[in-house]
């Protein structure tokens, strides 16, 4: 080979060394860039160089190819035209409402919405004069009534949080179409899998969308239980553009290796998903006939909250079968004590207490419901709520398990 090094000193060598590896290479998986200074060729592409379009690189937190390409492929899981990566689900809510919201708006919420964004939304976003309210998801009538001059974001959730009913998207986003209100949406449990948010009417028209979709990486795209990560995808290039300046000014970017992780994890995905669900409805309707319980949460269940919206959006998927994640909850009789709802969990051995979803191994978390909504659901049952996250164990396993774990907390006490 011929000699490329011209410098005698290895120290400057080896940052300077000119080799460059011949063009052409190609593999299944992209490759890993790690940058955060870019190098350019000279002064002229330094100044003309626009990081906001991704026709080239600026710096390492405006984008390498690494994590252009996870962006471009998110979008097509959601169908979206643009996307940015933030470093967590919740960081993606952050980032849609420092964006879009100002002194003076008004967000509003859905009851049942994940918890941390209600409470950042109270909080932070007050500190900084933005108003909020919650809204019943289940009641368009609720959220119509509830929409001011002032109002600027309305976020939507389906399912809900923890008690997962699900919502009449498509009324809550033409209702607020016609208003003029921006529509967020937590996309984190369909996925992009279970309905389409740019295409809620499924038929590729795009004519009723959401305007926003977040997502939290770190659940079904990542699949390992080690990322987190998520993502906020548009079709309006004005909206992202607003979305992708307020990400360049909180200085918010992922790791290449957290991208490489999920760019990994992303051809799997639907297998992945598909098999999480159904898992999760065979144990739900198992678990429905289990004297302790009194009612199971689960939107693809006849009779759970929001189960029609649910068949009307998603039970087309996956040839006609429906597409629900690997969610349930279920109502314990609230004659029982917490103690022993509390035993039952500790006595789960393959179900893991833990927070977050979506990866290969099965969780269950329990739940103080009155303390995380402003009114009592009459949609759910009074009791005590555990969760269910369903892993990639075998369906067999996870039930005996289940078992056990009753017979542990409310037979033999």
């Amino acid at each position: 080979m011929q000699d490329t090094n011209p410098f005698p000193d290895p120290a400057t060598a080896l940052i300077h060394h000119a080799y460059q590896p011949p063009a052409g290479f190609e593999a299944p998986q992209p490759g890993v860039f790690k940058a955060s200074t870019v190098i350019f060729p000279n002064v002229a592409a330094m100044r003309e160089r626009e990081w906001k379009d991704k026709s080239g690189y600026t710096y390492g937190l405006h984008g390498t190819p690494t994590t252009f390409i996870l962006e471009e492929r998110i979008c097509a899981l959601e169908g979206g035209l643009q996307c940015v990566l933030v470093p967590s689900g919740l960081a993606a809510l952050a980032n849609v409402a420092l964006a879009l919201l100002r002194q003076g708006d008004e967000v509003l919420v859905p009851d049942n919405a994940y918890g941390p964004n209600k409470a950042m939304t109270a909080s932070l976003l007050a500190q900084f004069g933005v108003r909020h309210a919650l809204y019943d998801p289940l009641d368009p009538a609720d959220l119509a009534q509830r929409i001011t001059p002032a109002t600027r974001l309305v976020w939507l959730e389906a399912p809900g949080s923890v008690t997962l009913e699900f919502p009449d998207l498509r009324a809550l986003v033409a209702l607020c179409r016609e208003r003029g209100v921006t529509t967020a949406l937590d996309n984190t449990w369909g996925a992009g899998l279970a309905f389409r948010p740019f295409d809620l009417m499924g038929d590729g028209s795009g004519s009723l969308a959401v305007d926003v979709s977040a997502h939290a990486l770190t659940k079904y795209p990542s699949g390992g239980g080690d990322v987190l990560m998520g993502s906020i995808t548009t079709r309006d290039p004005a909206l992202h553009l607003r979305i992708k300046l307020a990400h360049m000014h909180l200085g918010l970017g992922v790791g290449a290796n957290d991208a490489e992780a999920v760019l990994r994890a992303l051809p799997s995905v639907a297998l992945r998903y598909h098999t999480h669900d159904r898992v999760a409805r065979n144990l739900a309707r198992w678990m429905q006939h289990q004297a302790p319980v009194v009612q199971v949460l689960h939107p693809a269940l006849e009779g759970a909250p929001g189960h029609a919206h649910w068949h009307a959006l998603c039970g087309q998927a996956q040839d006609g079968q429906g597409a629900a994640a690997g969610l349930f909850s279920v109502v314990f009789d609230p004659a029982i004590p917490q103690a022993q709802v509390d035993h039952f969990c500790d006595s789960l051995h393959l179900f893991r207490l833990g927070y977050s979803w979506g990866g290969p191994m099965s969780l269950v978390v329990p739940y103080d419901l009155a303390s995380m909504r402003q009114r009592p659901s009459t949609h759910v049952r009074p009791g005590h709520v555990v969760r269910f996250s369903i892993g990639l164990e075998a369906q067999a396993d996870l039930r005996a398990d289940l078992a056990q774990a009753l017979r542990s907390a409310f037979v033999q006490r």
